[in-house]
């Protein structure tokens, strides 16, 4: 496994790569360009220099994370083709520049939904969180806009301003979307980005829904083992795989983590490792990696993983606000780096059993 952090870019970030750098076990980012809106091609230029940066400053780029799709493949309307080519020519170019991982999700509208990005925890650190409650005593306009004002001036990625302007038009666009239509469409797209997939040998890794349930009445496809064994046989070729995100699959508490690993073994080509608290039905907050600090067993989960052979590229997901840190929210510095040194430890710990026992 490849330790790696999620970094937005200069001018999107507070983290710099120098910081990351430091920090013990993390080779890696998986990155973006993140000033190209949704849809549109990712030119080789623009790519060729986000690498040179990255590797300058003694990384690799591990994936790219994420390069988004555009709505009319998700409704599967026209306009689609246009926005398919256009992903297929970014594709080749990153292929060009030899990334071979690619993120992604296929989830309507919303990227991830939270009804409180700084929820104040027990030892005074601030987390996101959500609440199905709060959330049904809500519209979507409302919500963007708490979002934004939250967001202590940073874009979120799948919340950015000029989609949320025109939310109300673009939830009327999915008016007949059911999940059998969402799995249709998807089909589509994987059907038609497989062969330069092929052509430059870039996994696809589907990130799952978050939260794993429908939101504002609109469908989700990607939030469980069942629904994921549906979605590898969409596209039965080993390019076509999964993010595993323990926090947006685990946000269920009937999603088995380690089960879902041993299900898909093979077609986990990206792993978001972090940890949440259930409070009650629909109701979470997010946390320290630590499983104790939580509801999940992260010791059980990087075995799991390890024993299951995957050797891709993993990172922690979303911190929690500490030391009076000001970041965009989840992307902090602080808390993400004692994920990335905890899960290290754990990872070591999870090698030298398996050696021990002569598990290779």
């Amino acid at each position: 496994m490849q330790m790696t952090m999620r970094w937005f870019g200069t001018g999107y970030d507070l983290v710099t790569l120098e910081q990351i750098r430091q920090i013990p076990g993390v080779t890696g980012v998986v990155t973006a360009l993140y000033g190209v809106p949704v849809g549109e091609v990712w030119e080789k230029e623009a790519i060729r220099a986000l690498k040179q940066q990255v590797e300058a400053a003694g990384l690799t780029v591990a994936g790219i994370e994420s390069l988004g799709i555009h709505d009319t493949i998700k409704i599967g309307s026209p306009e689609r083709e246009r926005y398919i080519g256009n992903y297929i020519e970014s594709l080749k170019h990153l292929g060009e520049a030899d990334i071979h991982l690619v993120c992604y999700n296929f989830m309507p509208v919303f990227d991830w939904t939270r009804s409180d990005l700084a929820k104040l925890r027990s030892d005074g650190a601030t987390a996101m969180s959500y609440d199905q409650r709060l959330i049904d005593q809500t519209n979507p306009q409302d919500l963007a806009e708490a979002m934004k004002r939250q967001s202590n001036g940073y874009t979120l990625a799948g919340w950015e301003p000029e989609r949320m302007k025109n939310i109300q038009k673009l939830l009327e666009t999915y008016q007949g979307i059911d999940e059998d239509a969402l799995f249709s469409n998807l089909a589509y797209f994987l059907e038609r980005i497989m062969p330069v997939c092929e052509q430059y040998h870039i996994k696809t890794a589907i990130h799952p829904d978050d939260p794993p349930w429908p939101v504002f009445n609109l469908p989700r496809i990607i939030t469980g083992k069942e629904n994921l064994l549906r979605f590898i046989k969409l596209v039965d070729n080993p390019l076509n795989g999964v993010t595993l995100c323990t926090g947006s699959l685990g946000a269920n508490p009937a999603n088995d983590i380690p089960d879902i690993i041993r299900a898909l073994r093979g077609r986990i080509h990206f792993a978001h490792i972090r940890n949440l608290r259930h409070n009650g039905p629909g109701d979470f907050e997010e946390c320290a990696h630590f499983s104790q600090d939580g509801s999940m067993d992260m010791f059980k989960i990087m075995k799991t993983l390890y024993t299951t052979g995957f050797d891709g590229p993993i990172r922690p997901d979303h911190g929690r606000a500490i030391w009076g840190e000001i970041a965009m929210p989840g992307y902090g510095l602080y808390d993400r780096a004692l994920g990335a040194s905890y899960l290290n430890g754990l990872l070591e710990a999870v090698e030298k059993q398996g050696a021990q026992k002569g598990v290779s």
